[in-house]
């Protein structure tokens, strides 16, 4: 019995299971018909078997009469022609005997054939006798005896009786084969109707099957694409039906969804709102930042140009101590005084006030130096940029041949791989790769041969519009605990291999933050330094003009660096006699 899929028992089975009753319940049909087949196929085979069983019987019956009649003709002739050499071969008679044995085994399975075998036999042996009697006869010219014997054969002729049997034998060897033949015809009448009857009931049992199994499972089908397209167009569901099947668990599937997706929109809304509230404070905060830089800025300009005056005036006063003490020693060594005492005061004027004297100019010279860095730091965020597609590839050769002398002298070969183009100003990514190509060159180790490298790396997945730029050396490298400040200004790192103010990668910092990127360093003291600067990309950023769309914003790409290079630390290492600000630096007191 197939149960429908409407029933609360056949609910709780697995489409599975229904799905194995759909299949089984037919194929059990099928193999009983298969079994009626087989034993109609069978029986048809066996009484074919036994149809060609009674022809060959037959045909054994008229091998063995032949020739016996074939011999009674011949001897015959021979009576009449009275041919005393006429004589039957023995091969004839072994020939007929050979026959009705195997004719023996054909009809073994029939004892009242077997009887009438042995009676044709008998028969077989009789005429041959006979034969044999009149063929002597023949022999010793006794004609007129040979004819008796034929007048004395007419009563009981051995002859007709072997004829009358093998008739007998044959006429119940047709009855036999009428039978077969008939139970042949009747066992394939029964197979074709069996086969028919396969086919249909087959066709008609899965037909019944199917529609009853489907008929349940369509309704719920049907609910299920409902509640489906309830679910995609955010609308309550319907009540979940009763079952434990797929269906079931796959409606209770829904349910769940809908109510993770309800909690999700929910969640959704407090995330926007607490984005829109976090928005807005982090703009209140980055244009209290902008005001505080540009006030910052805006002090330190003021104090560096405030600072010039006095620096001025104290260089002013030490040249003039300077004149002043060449006029007294002057003086001294003209004047009448005791040597002695001339040579104490020339001893004063050059030792310790000659001595305080040059320590006041060096002073002040490095407090004129600071000064111009803090400039040149304050400008970084005042200049605007003129924002265009620069070639890095033109940039970097220009930066390394302004760098030759230096280059030669530390022996150091620069290798330059493929350069793409970025968006951003020439000059400010000019003084950028100036500064680090400047970098590698100063602090290289002496104590082994340079190497300088620069290239591209590919950038972290999920971030399309930024290249990413490295400078590699083989130099000193930079301590662990240096990184964390490396791009604060005013922090040195072997102050006594190049001279500077340390504010060279604080520049390099401002101007890649501007140009909305990210610079980061990795390091290993004693193996070399590698800097990374990521840039915007040029095709995406004309690609995005081309289509009026505005460039992502820079915080994002940043971030995705910057998330993307976990645990990279910054180093501590600066650079102030490099290419970038030397057009900046002013040497000695200059007034603003």
């Amino acid at each position: 019995m197939i149960c429908r899929a409407t029933d609360p028992q056949c609910a709780r089975m697995r489409l599975t299971t229904k799905g194995l009753l759909l299949i089984a319940i037919p194929a059990l049909f099928e193999l009983s018909l298969l079994s009626g087949l087989v034993k109609a196929q069978a029986d048809a085979t066996q009484a074919e078997r036994w149809a060609v069983h009674s022809q060959d019987v037959l045909r054994q019956t008229t091998a063995i009469l032949e020739p016996v009649l074939g011999e009674s003709v011949a001897l015959r002739g021979a009576v009449l022609a009275n041919d005393a050499r006429f004589s039957t071969p023995v091969s004839v008679w072994m020939d007929v005997d050979r026959r009705i044995d195997q004719l023996a085994e054909l009809v073994a399975d029939n004892p009242a054939q077997v009887e009438r075998v042995v009676q044709v036999r008998q028969s077989v042996q009789a005429y041959r006798q006979w034969s044999d009697r009149i063929q002597d006869l023949l022999h010793s010219g006794r004609r007129r005896d040979v004819l008796a014997r034929f007048r004395d054969l007419a009563p009981s002729d051995v002859l007709d009786r072997f004829r009358q049997q093998i008739a007998a034998f044959q006429t119940e060897e047709r009855r036999l084969d009428t039978l077969r033949s008939n139970a042949a015809d009747a066992a394939r009448e029964r197979q074709q109707t069996l086969v028919v009857a396969a086919v249909l009931g087959s066709l008609l049992f899965v037909a019944l099957a199917v529609w009853l199994f489907t008929r349940g499972v369509r309704g719920r089908l049907a609910v299920l694409a409902d509640n489906a397209g309830r679910l995609a167009g955010n609308e309550p569901l319907a009540p979940i039906g009763p079952g434990r099947d797929e269906i079931a668990r796959l409606d209770l599937t829904l349910h769940e969804t809908s109510r993770r997706l309800l909690e999700a929109e929910r969640i959704e809304a407090r995330f926007r709102a607490d984005l829109a509230r976090r928005t807005g404070e982090l703009a209140r905060i980055n244009e209290t930042l902008r005001q505080q830089t540009q006030e910052n800025e805006m002090f330190i300009y003021s104090v560096s140009h405030d600072l010039r005056a006095p620096l001025v005036n104290l260089q002013g006063f030490s040249k003039e101590l300077i004149r002043s003490c060449d006029e007294l020693r002057a003086a001294v060594r003209e004047s009448s005084l005791a040597a002695e005492t001339r040579q104490r005061i020339e001893r004063v004027v050059d030792e310790d006030i000659g001595e305080a004297l040059h320590y006041l100019q060096t002073a002040v010279l490095r407090a004129s130096h600071i000064i111009d860095a803090l400039l040149r730091l304050s400008r970084v965020g005042r200049v605007e940029y003129r924002q265009q597609k620069v070639e890095v590839r033109d940039i970097v050769p220009r930066v390394i041949d302004a760098m030759q002398a230096s280059i030669r002298a530390r022996r150091a070969p620069v290798s330059v791989g493929e350069l793409p183009a970025v968006w951003g100003d020439p000059t400010a990514l000019e003084q950028v790769f100036a500064n680090l190509i400047g970098n590698a060159v100063n602090y290289l180790d002496p104590s082994r041969e340079g190497r300088i490298e620069i290239g591209t790396t590919p950038a972290p997945p999920g971030v399309h519009s930024l290249r990413i730029f490295y400078v590699r050396d083989n130099g000193l490298g930079i301590p662990a605990v240096a990184l964390p400040r490396l791009f604060n200004a005013f922090q040195r790192l072997h102050g006594n291999v190049a001279a500077g103010e340390g504010i060279g990668l604080a520049l390099v910092r401002r101007v890649v933050e501007r140009h909305g990127g990210r610079v980061w360093a990795e390091s290993k003291e004693g193996v070399g330094t590698t800097f990374y600067l990521s840039l915007p990309e040029a095709e995406a950023r004309i690609a995005q003009q081309a289509v009026g769309t505005s460039a992502p914003p820079v915080v994002t790409s940043a971030q995705a660096i910057r998330d993307a290079r976990p645990g990279v630390e910054d180093r501590d290492r600066r650079s102030g006699s490099d290419a970038a600000h030397a057009a900046d630096a002013r040497p000695g007191i200059s007034t603003p």
